[in-house]
């Protein structure tokens, strides 16, 4: 189920519907299947990019991964023990569940349904992502994006920043016909803004389109735009090209970008895009700068305890025993 759930759209603010005789669709370029992979602790992911698609591509973006739907048993969710980042952003969007985050800066706490933690590693931070104790406990519906944002050259060094996106904080809006609630988290659309701060101009939105229903919204000429596809299934484009879940379509120039969903089904998908910084990107592991120099400098810097470190008091009780404190045999 959706994160955030509205009983009727049409009490919302509506993105206007563009001019379809001045305002120019979006042509689809690409769509391609995300491939699996395990991440952290042994769960699975589905990742459109990278591999699959090339960075520049969807520059200013890095990495999307999509973890879910799914249900774990008591004890059986997995996350991602302490690990380091530098010269990036990391967004993680839970819409099932619950993700537990501490950090080396000494922030932490649980991102639940429909909450966003927009993390800018910048120069350098550790943190740790979990289950929740309720939910590790417990087990139950577990469903998470998390999305890698590059920083400009000047902004790598940028020191770090945690965004904490509640569910009360996300802009809710609907279509000119009331047919798709667009849960707007960061960026400008159609003259609406997200709650989140960005450090380059980017849109992100979550929304969900009811059987049948057809979503054309502006889109900045000025941004690329991508549609993933979190659940269900229906056509993207104004020529109507079919996607399912676990797909991404690419778009390329033009005014407004066009989502519909079949006949049979809601179509759960995300809208984003950004403005291209266009810069090298070397990317290695945690780490994503623009020379190899700099990845030299940032393992080095990791190793000698420069990125900051692992406290000593762990937040989770459902946490490993940290690296290196004799406890973990």
């Amino acid at each position: 189920m959706p994160a955030i759930t509205v009983e009727d759209t049409l009490v919302l603010p509506r993105v206007p519907r563009p001019d379809i005789g001045v305002s120019l669709p979006r042509p689809v370029t690409r769509i391609v299947k995300a491939g699996r992979a395990v991440e952290g602790a042994g769960f699975t992911i589905r990742r459109p990019f990278p591999g699959i698609v090339p960075l520049v591509d969807v520059d200013p973006f890095l990495l999307l991964d999509h973890v879910g739907p799914a249900v774990a048993a008591p004890r059986e969710a997995k996350g991602a023990p302490w690990h380091p980042h530098r010269g990036f952003e990391t967004v993680t969007y839970v819409l099932d569940g619950g993700v537990a985050h501490q950090d080396s800066m000494g922030g932490g706490g649980v991102i639940g349904d429909g909450e966003t933690q927009w993390m800018t590693a910048g120069s350098g931070i550790q943190h740790d992502e979990r289950p929740s104790d309720d939910h590790f406990r417990l087990g139950g519906p577990s469903h998470a994006v998390q999305l890698w944002v590059n920083l400009p050259p000047e902004l790598k060094m940028t020191p770090p920043r945690y965004q904490a996106i509640g569910r009360d904080a996300v802009v809710l809006l609907t279509s000119h016909d009331g047919g798709a609630l667009i849960r707007l988290i960061a960026g400008d659309l159609a003259g609406f803004e997200g709650p989140g701060a960005t450090h380059t101009p980017i849109t992100y939105a979550h929304v969900t389109l009811a059987a049948g229903a057809r979503l054309e919204v502006p889109w900045d000429r000025r941004s690329n735009a991508l549609v993933y596809t979190l659940t269900g299934s229906g056509s993207v484009g104004d020529d109507a090209q079919p996607v399912d879940d676990g797909y991404l379509a690419m778009f390329g120039d033009g005014d407004h970008v066009v989502v519909s969903a079949s006949d049979t089904e809601p179509l759960d998908v995300l809208l984003i895009g950004g403005q291209p910084i266009k810069a090298p990107i070397v990317h290695h592991g945690p780490f994503v700068m623009n020379t190899t120099e700099e990845i030299r400098q940032a393992i080095e810097d990791y190793r000698t305890g420069r990125l900051g470190r692992i406290p000593a008091v762990q937040l989770s009780p459902n946490a490993p025993p940290r690296p290196g404190s004799g406890d973990d045999t």
